[in-house]
Formats: C-alpha cells, sequence, structure tokens
C-alpha cells in the first residue's frame, strides 16, 4: 500500500499514478495561493470524482450528495492556513465563536452568508447542557489526573451531538435554499443515530431512516433512537452488524436509481460536514489547555471506531494546529491499531462484541480519508488500493507508507479487562467516572506516554448510557448510590417505534418506499 503502486498493476502504473498526485497537489497549490486567502476549497471523492464538470463540487453540492458517485468519501482541495497568530487572537472566544472562524474558513458566503451562519452555530449549540459546549476537565482535585474533553453535554449525551446538531441545520438551509426534499439515510453503532434524529426530527422537507443492528447498541441508545415521536424519523433495527448496515447504507448511495428515487443525504462521518464541526473542538482544547504564547505542542488521544473523530484532529493539524501527537485508541476491534503496529489492514471474519459498543466496527470508513492524503492525495492510487480491499479484505503497507501513517499517528488497543481497570482507577482515585469509550482513550494516552506536551483525552460520552460497564467496574452496590441523570431515565418510560429488517438493501428500500413517494 504505497504511492510507489503496489496497489497498482505494474510498477510503472503506480509511479506514474504517484508522480500524477504530487503534480495535481502542486498544481492545486499554486492554484489556491494565486487566488488569495478568501478562496474556499471545493471537494472531490477520494477515489477521483469530480463533478460533471470535473472541477470539484462546492459545498453545499457535496453536504447534500455526502458520497461521491464512485463510492470515493469527499475531500477539500486544500486546507485553510491558519497561522499561530490567528490562534493566539481566537483565546478567549465561545466555542460558538471560534466554530464560526474556523467553520467561514471552508463555507462560501454566497451559500450560507455570515450572519445565517452564526445563527445555524448559535442554534445547534444552543441546547447544550454546558455554557462552554465541550468543556476541558482536569481531573483530580489538583488536576493531577488525566485531562478529559467532555463531548457529551448535547441532547443525547453523546459527541456525535457537536456535528449533528450542526448538520441538521445545515440540511435545513440547504434545503430551503433549494426547496427541496432530501431522504437522510444513515447507520449507527450507537450515537449516530441518535445524534441524527434529534438533530433532524421535525425537520420540513427531511425523511430520517438510520438503521442499527439489533441487539448490539446499548439499552439507553436505542430508547435515545426509538423513543422519538416526530413522523418524519423512521428506525430500522437490521438482523446483522453494524458493518452489515454500513454496508446497505453504502450500496444504496452507489446506485443511481435508489440516490434518485430518495434524494439521498448522508449524515454518517462520511460526511465532510461532520469533520469540519469536529474540528472546532481541538482547537477549542488547545486554547484551553496551552498558555498564550508558549509555544507548546498538545496530543490528543482519541477512542477510535469509524475513524472520523481523529482525522478531523488530523485536519486541525492540517490547518496549522500544533499538535504533537494524534494517539488511535481502539478496542478488541482493532482493524486501524494492526494498521499502525503492523502495517497490516484487514477485515476480520466478524465483529467482536465489547464493552464500547459503538466502537465495534469492522471497517474504519474514515480511515479512506487519511490513506488517501498518505499517499499524497493521489486518487487514482487510493481507488486501486480500495478495490483490492473491497475484493480481498486486506491490504499490505509498504514500508514507505507505514512510516508516513506513523509519523502523523500512534495506536493501542484495550481489552474488555483493561476498559474495567482504567474506568475503576480513575473512579477510586478521582471520583470521575469515564464511560468504556473514554476509558479507553485514557488507557490509550497511558500506554503510548507521551511525554513531549500534554495529552487530552477526548471523552465521548457519559457513563449513563453504559451502565453495565460502569456497574462491572466500580462495583454494583457503588454505582447504586450514584444518581442516574433524569433526563435518560425518562426515557424508559416512554413509547416506542422502530421496524425490524433482514439485513438488505432490498427490504431496506422497500421499507423506505412506503414513506417517500417520488413525485
Amino acid at each position: 500500500m504505497s504511492a510507489t503502486g503496489e496497489f497498482v498493476t505494474g510498477a510503472v502504473a503506480g509511479v506514474a499514478a504517484a508522480v500524477a498526485g504530487v503534480m495535481l497537489v502542486q498544481q492545486r497549490s499554486k492554484f489556491v495561493k494565486a487566488l488569495g486567502l478568501q478562496q474556499k476549497p471545493v471537494y472531490t471523492s477520494t477515489r477521483g470524482f469530480a463533478g460533471k464538470d470535473g472541477k470539484g463540487l462546492d459545498f453545499e453540492t457535496a453536504v447534500l450528495a455526502g458520497l461521491g458517485e464512485d463510492g470515493g468519501l469527499f475531500v477539500p482541495s486544500f486546507f485553510p492556513q491558519v497561522s499561530q497568530d490567528t490562534i493566539d487572537s481566537w483565546y478567549g472566544l465561545s466555542f460558538q465563536a471560534l466554530a464560526y472562524e474556523i467553520m467561514s474558513l471552508y463555507i462560501p458566503e454566497n451559500q450560507v452568508p455570515a450572519d445565517k451562519l452564526r445563527d445555524i452555530i448559535d442554534r445547534s449549540y444552543a441546547t447544550f447542557r454546558h455554557e462552554e459546549v465541550t468543556p476541558v476537565v482536569r481531573v483530580g482535585s489538583e488536576g493531577e489526573g488525566p485531562k478529559v474533553l467532555e463531548l457529551w453535554h448535547g441532547e443525547t449525551w453523546a459527541f456525535k451531538d457537536v456535528a449533528l446538531s450542526f448538520l441538521g441545520n445545515m440540511f435545513e438551509h440547504f434545503i430551503t435554499r433549494r426547496n427541496s426534499l432530501v431522504t437522510v439515510l444513515g447507520a449507527t453503532s450507537g450515537d449516530t443515530g441518535s445524534s441524527a434524529i434529534h438533530g433532524l426530527r421535525g425537520k420540513k422537507g427531511v425523511e430520517v431512516f438510520i438503521l442499527f443492528p439489533e441487539g448490539r447498541v446499548s439499552p439507553i441508545q436505542e430508547l435515545q433512537m426509538t423513543t422519538v415521536a416526530e413522523e418524519n424519523v423512521h428506525c430500522l433495527a437490521v438482523k446483522g452488524t453494524f458493518d452489515d448496515a454500513q454496508a446497505i447504507v453504502k450500496a444504496m448511495f452507489r446506485d443511481p436509481s435508489a440516490r434518485e428515487q430518495f434524494n439521498l443525504g448522508a449524515v454518517n462521518s462520511i460526511n465532510f460536514c461532520r469533520i469540519l464541526a469536529q474540528i472546532t473542538y481541538y482547537f477549542y482544547s488547545y486554547l484551553r489547555i496551552v498558555p498564550k504564547g508558549s509555544g507548546k505542542r498538545i496530543s490528543f488521544s482519541v477512542p477510535t471506531g469509524n475513524f472520523g473523530d481523529i482525522l478531523a484532529g488530523y485536519y486541525a493539524k492540517r490547518m496549522g494546529l500544533p499538535v504533537d501527537r494524534l494517539i488511535v485508541a481502539t478496542n478488541d476491534n482493532e482493524i486501524v491499531h494492526q494498521f499502525f503496529s503492523r502495517g497490516e489492514y484487514f477485515k476480520p471474519a466478524e465483529v467482536q462484541q465489547t464493552l464500547a459498543p459503538s466502537m465495534d466496527i469492522c471497517v474504519s470508513s474514515n480511515f479512506e480519508r487519511f490513506l488517501y492524503h498518505m499517499v499524497d492525495d493521489d486518487a487514482e492510487t487510493l481507488a486501486a488500493m480500495m478495490k483490492e480491499f473491497e475484493e480481498t479484505g486486506k491490504l499490505k503497507a509498504s514500508e514507505d507508507l507505514l512510516r508516513r501513517s506513523q509519523a502523523e499517528m500512534s495506536s493501542a488497543s484495550l481489552s474488555r479487562s483493561e476498559i474495567i481497570a482504567v474506568v475503576k482507577d480513575n473512579y477510586e482515585k478521582y471520583q470521575y467516572l469515564l464511560d468504556p469509550h473514554s476509558a479507553i482513550g485514557v488507557g490509550a494516552a497511558d500506554k503510548v506516554n507521551v511525554t513531549t506536551s500534554d495529552v487530552v483525552c477526548l471523552a465521548c460520552a457519559h457513563w449513563g448510557k453504559f451502565t453495565d460497564a460502569a456497574g462491572q467496574a466500580i462495583g454494583e452496590e457503588t454505582f447504586a448510590k450514584i444518581p442516574y441523570p433524569p433526563l435518560l431515565e425518562q426515557l424508559k418510560s416512554l413509547p416506542k417505534r422502530k421496524t425490524v429488517l433482514d439485513a438488505t438493501k432490498d427490504a431496506v428500500r422497500n421499507e423506505m418506499s412506503k414513506f417517500v413517494k417520488k413525485e
């Protein structure tokens, strides 16, 4: 797997593709520089699709399309650069104000005027329970514990609220602009679904279909989806794994007739708008942890399933954020950890059920974006790599590709017993209760042991969504004494709606056709 052509038939073809990719990057760079600082990126697929005219898609089109017609994921033609002086000028900004500064670098004013963008951002985060939206907590009475970025203060108590509350309002804006209808289709391992549903429920012109694996999400995660009463929300429980659900979604987006019938839109982290929204809290963490003018860098440990969250950190680094290390933290489903540690990327025979179900994923969709950048944005080489992976279920990194990837990220995985130990240790020492996903981030930071910078551990969800793990870790008797959040408790008494389906594209399409009628 390398830019020198190990995944293209013949060395000559590989070298030619790599050279073409480098030339394209250079041409883009010169073009952007000539246009000046106000130019916004356009978007092309990791596999080469650049719109019907070959010039790339604008932000609005890329957001509504979600996925390229060739199955690739949209990436920006360049990363807007932020100088240290600019970052220093952002100290003291609220999360909302900082989000505007970052998002406006990507979003054209002729599609979302400045005042409208500010309004969308303000509405997106108005319901968060903490005034900072994503506060950084120094755990321990004297801050001696881990530095935790709490991302769970949104409506569904999970990090995905940060992106999906914004994406829902952005969808609504674009649909209103176009006077059109859109069918949002997504797959979830737990948190994406509930966040998407809460971000899109009741919105005009939007039908929402969320697929989740029956019996493979936590009880609270399922309740957060199936108790939403709005008629535009449809919860589809498929008899399979998250990867089965995700494969159905991708197959629908690749099917021209399905895209045309439903006017599909994506909410999974394949949608670039989600990645964009998540970039903000990496900058926000830096501004809360690193003293102004210190010249210090910062590291992040990121619980990783579909690779979207850590990709946002990588994009923040590409923009100019002084990032030292990015740590990929996984559970027993360690396909990405295997890549960074051994250069092997292969799909296992089955998904392991763990204490961290939102990370129980075989194939990390956003990893394709990272690989694309590691082969110098060469779509031809990347497309050949993904074709091989889809046909054989495995890839082997060249020494060069592995070296380049390891220069950007480290990785570690935690077993079930290690997750329990991290939750127990942090509660006993600091009376701070981590959910199992967040514990993986803290544990991975300990394993990698970065000594050159402070490490911020991303806390993806509130412990209340995963009570089994908490009870096992600190003891059921101790856990029973901790007050349970009333907002989560009340879900248990609400009526539920879901439809159980076979894990096939036809079954899902037939169900969707009952509610979406083509005019």
